[in-house]
Parts: C-alpha cells; structure tokens; sequence
C-alpha cells in the first residue's frame, strides 16, 4: 500500500501544452522587450504586454513546481 501511495503522489503534472505556454511566455518577453526599446513607445501596449507576461511568468512558475 505504501509504494502505490508514494507511486501516486509522485506523478508528474506535465503535458504537452506546456511547451506552448512557455513559447507564449518568450513571444511575450520579446514583444515587451521590443516595446521598451523603441523610441517611440505604446504605452498601451507596454502595459498591457507587461501584465500579461507577469501572468504567464507566475503560470509559468506554478506549472514548473508540478512537474
């Protein structure tokens, strides 16, 4: 009983779609990277960039732990 219990709690939570949320993440980084760069900045865009990379960066960081 012991060993299924241990079998149990130690599967992985990884699926294939975390590849796409980690290229999302980079696509993402980039975008931002880009905007802060350009001179003549969207802030809109610079804002909006920036909060969805913290999201998929704290996504990112919950889904890492589950593997």
């Amino acid at each position: 009983m012991l060993l299924a219990e241990a079998a149990e709690a130690s599967t992985s939570t990884y699926t294939s779609f975390d590849i796409y949320v980690l290229i999302f993440t980079v696509i993402i980084a980039i975008a931002v990277i880009r905007q802060l760069i350009n001179p003549k900045r969207n802030l809109f865009a610079l804002g909006f960039g920036t909060v969805s990379l913290l999201v998929f960066l704290f996504m990112d960081v919950i889904m890492i732990k589950g593997w």
